[in-house]
């Protein structure tokens, strides 16, 4: 009976399965993003086999750029990186094959290799070996366009205005004529104290000379600027877009000192109820996002302007009571924004009281 419980335990042994390869898995997830003649490829390390095992050792992985974007193997690569010394395998974390150690890798492209055709591509690839320089075959593809990008702005200066800043630069030339190709300059704002970025605007690329932008901002603050001339390729399946270098950046102070409209139209009205008399003015109101209010001024006899309102006056209208009959008032009317900046005065209105 022992003997026959011995060969039943022996049978559930199953035949012995091979050694592994230690073929790493070819990464599915490379990314390419290119700018200017930069391409920067991310990927993760693999952490798993082609057999399903937990990677224990890994060889160097080569950065393949194809000259033919069917290839299947990597030729000469543009880069090598060395094996790892701290293996997946070995890490707790990394155990469960799930993860691996994003990798980045950013190539200079020659340029031999950028054209003007906006279809030609550049594919990347990347090839995983093992500890015996065998691997499981590329990765997944990435293409980027091989277009040339035009050069930045390199005289990018800035004007403060009443509308916010203009931004001044000179065009270095009329890109090449392709009816699939748009090219834009694509201008970046952001706060001095903030770490993102936005898209303040885009202006079409024109001739040789003078370009401008005008940004509507909010005062009292710092905004840092650049500027890329971005390649906007039409392809039936979407627009690509391949920004060129930036230009120099530029930091601005958007410190506001320009007052708002002088007001204008001013009429005065005299009235008077029983012993009670007195002169209303009203006046065009001043289109301004940043208006406070208004101040009144009065001369009596060809006297100087005196302000005769205590508080900003909210409305395009005042009434003036402390008037006396038999007397001339000229008044005159300015603007104020809520930075404290004051305009001119409106033309004088005269009248009188009876």
């Amino acid at each position: 009976m022992a003997v026959l419980l011995l060969l039943a335990g022996c049978a559930q042994t199953g035949v012995p399965l091979p050694p592994s390869l230690e073929l790493p898995r070819p990464p599915s997830d490379l990314r390419a993003v290119r700018k200017a003649n930069l391409v920067t490829l991310t990927w993760e390390e693999p952490t798993i086999t082609t057999d399903h095992q937990i990677v224990r050792y890994l060889g160097p992985t080569q950065v393949c750029r194809l000259t033919d974007a069917m290839a299947t193997t990597c030729g000469v690569p543009v880069q090598i990186f060395p094996a790892p010394t701290n293996m997946p395998g070995k890490s707790a974390k990394k155990s469960s094959g799930k993860q691996g150690t994003l990798l980045t890798y950013v190539d200079t492209l020659p340029a031999n290799l950028l054209t003007d055709d906006p279809n030609a591509e550049i594919t990347y690839a990347v090839e995983v070996l093992n500890r015996n320089a065998r691997s499981a075959g590329l990765s997944n593809r990435v293409q980027v366009p091989a277009i040339r990008t035009l050069p930045a702005p390199a005289d990018l200066s800035a004007e403060l205005n009443d509308d916010g800043v203009l931004l001044k630069w000179t065009s270095t030339g009329a890109p090449p004529n392709k009816p699939e190709v748009q090219y834009r300059y694509r201008i970046y704002r952001r706060e001095e104290s903030a770490a993102k970025e936005a898209v303040a605007g885009e202006v079409p690329v024109g001739a040789a000379g003078p370009e401008h932008f005008l940004d509507s901002i909010e005062w009292e603050k710092t905004y840092i600027y650049r500027i890329t001339a971005v390649s906007i390729i039409t392809r039936a399946a979407g627009e690509v877009q391949v920004e060129g270098d930036d230009s120099p950046a530029l930091r601005v102070v958007a410190h506001d000192v320009f007052p708002p409209s002088v007001p204008a139209g001013l009429q005065a009205v005299y009235s008077g109820e029983g012993q009670k008399l007195f002169i209303d003015l009203i006046w065009a109101p001043v289109a301004s996002a940043d208006l406070a209010g208004y101040n009144v001024y009065r001369s009596e006899s060809g006297g100087a302007f005196v302000k005769i309102n205590s508080d900003l006056v909210k409305t395009p209208s005042y009434r003036d009571t402390a008037v006396a009959a038999g007397k001339t008032y000229t008044y005159a009317i300015s603007a104020i924004d809520v930075r404290g900046n004051e305009s001119g005065q409106s033309e004088p209105t005269t009248e009188s009281a009876p």
